[in-house]
C-alpha cells in the first residue's frame, strides 16, 4: 500500500493537500506563522499582539518585530543579565592583586606609577621634574590599581568584593565597569587638585567609596534599609578625616561624590531616555574630572 507524505494529504473530499505543521510534519493545521507564514501547530505556535507565531520567528525578533535583545532580561539600570553577575569584580580583583606582586618584585616601580602633581626627581639625572603636570597622565590611572601595604589591599580588597558583586549583578557589567573607573579617576582628580603637588597618592579607595556612595543609592531606589551602609560609611569617613595620617581623603571624597552622582544617573534614568541619561551623567562626570585636572595642570606648570 503506498503512503502518502504528510505534506501531500487531501482535506477530506477535495484534493486540495492540508499544510502540515513545519515542525511536526505528520500533525495537520490550518494555522500559519503571522511573520514567515510556515503552517504551525497548536503545540508550536505562540500568541503575538496580531495572530500567531512559530518558535523561530519568536527567539529571532522576541515575538514582537524587535531586536532579538529586546526580550532579554535586564537588571535594574538597563544592563544584560550575566551568567557570572561578578565577573568584572574578579577581573578588577585580579588587576589589583597583579599589580601588587609586581610592585612586590620590583619596588621600584611605585614611583613610576603613582599619583604625584609635581616633583624633583632625586634619581638620576639631576634636576629631572616628574608628576602629572609633566605630562604622565597615566599617573592618575595606575595609581588606583598601586598598593603598597598587605593591610592597605586587604581592605580595599575586602570593600571591592562586599560591595562590587551586588552592584555588578544590579547594574550590569558595562554600567559598573563605567562607575568603577569614574569613581577612582574622580578621586585623583580630586586628590591632584587639593594634595600638596610633591604628595604621593596610591590606591583603589577612591573607587571603591563610589561603590559605597552607589550602593546608598541603588539601597535607596530599592527601599532597602540603609543603616548598614550608611553606618559603615560614616565609620570609614570618621576614620578618614580623623587619621588623615597616610590618607589621601580627597580620594575618598571624589570617589563618593562621583560614585552617587553615577549611580542617580543609573539607577534613576526614565526608562524610553535610560541609555542617553546614564551615558550622559558618565560624561559630566569625566568632563568635570578632565576639567579639574588641567586647571590644576595649568596652575602647577
Amino acid at each position: 500500500m503506498d503512503q502518502q507524505p504528510p505534506g501531500d494529504r487531501a482535506a477530506a473530499g477535495s484534493g486540495v493537500p492540508t499544510p502540515t505543521c513545519y515542525r511536526h510534519p505528520d500533525r495537520e493545521t490550518g494555522i500559519s506563522c503571522t511573520r514567515c507564514e510556515r503552517p504551525v501547530c497548536p503545540e508550536c505556535m505562540v500568541s503575538a499582539s496580531v495572530g500567531f507565531q512559530c518558535p523561530d520567528c519568536v527567539r529571532q525578533g522576541s515575538g514582537t518585530g524587535h531586536h532579538p535583545a529586546a526580550g532579554r532580561p535586564r537588571t535594574l539600570a538597563g544592563g544584560s543579565v550575566a551568567a557570572d553577575p561578578r565577573l568584572v569584580t574578579k577581573v578588577l580583583l585580579g588587576i589589583n592583586l597583579a599589580v601588587f606582586l609586581l610592585v612586590t618584585v620590583r619596588p621600584g616601580l611605585v614611583g613610576d606609577l603613582t599619583l604625584l602633581g609635581r616633583a624633583w626627581d632625586p634619581s638620576p639625572p639631576p634636576g629631572a621634574v616628574e608628576g602629572v603636570a609633566e605630562g604622565q597622565w597615566y599617573r592618575l590611572v595606575t595609581s588606583m590599581f598601586l598598593h603598597q601595604e598587605v593591610v592597605h589591599l586587604g581592605f580595599n580588597m575586602l570593600g571591592l568584593w562586599w560591595l562590587g558583586g551586588q552592584l555588578e549583578a544590579a547594574l550590569g557589567r558595562s554600567r559598573y565597569l563605567a562607575l568603577y573607573l569614574l569613581s577612582g579617576f574622580a578621586g585623583s582628580a580630586l586628590t591632584y587638585l587639593l594634595a600638596a603637588q610633591n604628595q604621593p597618592s596610591l590606591g583603589a579607595s577612591g573607587a571603591v567609596y563610589g561603590l559605597f556612595g552607589a550602593t546608598a543609592v541603588l539601597m535607596r531606589r530599592m527601599n532597602y534599609d540603609m543603616r548598614p551602609v550608611l553606618i559603615l560609611l560614616a565609620v570609614n569617613l570618621a576614620f578618614t578625616f580623623f587619621n588623615r595620617d597616610g590618607i589621601a581623603w580627597q580620594a575618598h571624597v571624589g570617589g563618593l561624590i562621583a560614585g552617587v552622582a553615577i549611580a542617580v544617573g543609573m539607577v534613576h534614568a526614565p526608562r524610553e531616555r535610560r541609555t542617553v541619561v546614564q551615558t550622559g551623567t558618565c560624561a559630566l562626570v569625566l568632563l568635570a574630572s578632565l576639567g579639574i585636572i588641567v586647571a590644576r595642570t595649568l596652575a602647577l606648570t
